[in-house]
């Protein structure tokens, strides 16, 4: 999620108000609608830029509780299964510690036997005693290394514990700032719908050219150049590891089909989505898992320059709070914010500044 959005800053803006004014307008009510909008979607725009990292810091500690639920649900088996390994260890062991107490004609193995003040005591003294045999000492060892290992289990299930009510407060506080930072970009939108929704307008149009352009060029397979200016240059540097060709290219398309589908932050499906939850869905369609987290996204695959971009690479903006599908001619499809939908944007100006790097998965 971030700020630079095409019809939202600059002469764009300025362009669509003036449309907007009513004939009879005065000038001097014209210029001041227009810089009370100028004015509110500067808000927003700041608003919309503590979101963008917000929103997928939550999204990673959703993937984080993930890993620790199924890291707790793999240690209680793994529990499980060694208290039962553990029984019956104990059961072989107490029946030759019988054997020995019957049989034993070593009064010295007898004296250790009755001296036990506890299990972990009749294990240290039976492993000192000269005549245990060998089949003893490895069931001592199995007892030993089992009651050791319910331990480690019970230690992880602990931290584990700790771990997800730490992360579940981070996520309740964090949830609390985003819908308090949502509600107030609500009201300074009211407070200039009117013109929000010719912007839109028009700039439903234009999405509409890009996304027939953009088919276009998919259904021919005509590859269109990255423009000038935008990037850096495709040579790699020194040390650096050269990425494989993009077989993931068809996961455009997938994602051409939700062109207008609206942003919801936490929104991972057709119903919804936000950035790193269109990724995950629609890489999902090829039957490849990628986390719903651009932070946690940011860390797969191979890192590639503007320049390698190929269509189906991950493209992240503004310290990796921000990821996007890329389709070639140097645009890409995203879900860029809350009261946007999903659309393709152009590697250019803002988002251009703000490339933080790309990733082939």
């Amino acid at each position: 999620m971030v700020r630079g959005r095409a019809g939202f800053a600059g002469a764009a803006v300025l362009a669509l108000l003036c449309a907007a004014a009513s004939a009879n307008a005065t000038p001097g009510t014209v210029a001041a609608k227009q810089a009370q909008a100028q004015h509110v979607l500067a808000q927003i725009q700041k608003i919309d830029d503590s979101l963008g990292p917000a929103i997928e810091s939550y999204n990673l500690a959703n993937v984080r509780l993930r890993q620790i639920e199924v890291a707790q649900r793999e240690n209680r088996v793994q529990l499980k299964l060694t208290r039962a390994n553990l029984k019956i260890a104990q059961a072989s062991l107490s029946a030759r510690l019988v054997s020995a107490y019957t049989s034993t004609q070593d009064n010295s193995t007898l004296s250790v036997l009755l001296g036990a003040t506890s299990l972990d005591d009749l294990l240290n003294r039976i492993e000192a005693v000269n005549s245990t045999s060998q089949q003893d000492a490895s069931i001592v060892q199995q007892v030993t290394s089992f009651k050791a290992e319910i331990q480690r289990h019970r230690t992880e299930l602990l931290r584990a514990h700790s771990e997800q009510q730490t992360i579940v407060a981070q996520k309740a506080a964090q949830k609390q700032r985003i819908e308090s930072q949502l509600a107030s970009r609500r009201q300074l939108l009211s407070s200039i719908k009117g013109e929000i929704v010719r912007m839109r307008t028009a700039e439903a149009a234009q999405q509409r050219q890009l996304a027939a352009a953009a088919r276009s060029r998919l259904a021919g397979g005509v590859q269109v150049p990255v423009p000038d200016g935008v990037g850096v240059s495709a040579s790699t540097p020194e040390g650096s590891t050269v990425a494989p060709p993009n077989v993931h290219g068809g996961v455009v398309g997938i994602a051409m089909r939700y062109l207008g589908v609206r942003y919801v932050w936490g929104g991972s499906s057709p119903s919804g989505f936000d950035c790193s939850g269109l990724v995950s869905y629609v890489f999902a369609q090829i039957g490849v898992s990628v986390p719903h987290s651009s932070y946690a996204q940011f860390g797969m695959g191979t890192s590639v320059s503007i320049g390698e971009l190929q269509p189906g690479d991950l493209v992240f903006f503004t310290g990796a709070s921000h990821v996007g599908i890329y389709i070639g001619g140097g645009q890409f499809i995203h879900a860029p914010h809350t009261g946007d939908v999903v659309k393709i944007s152009s590697l250019s100006g803002y988002y251009s500044s703000n490339f933080a790097g790309a990733r082939r998965i």
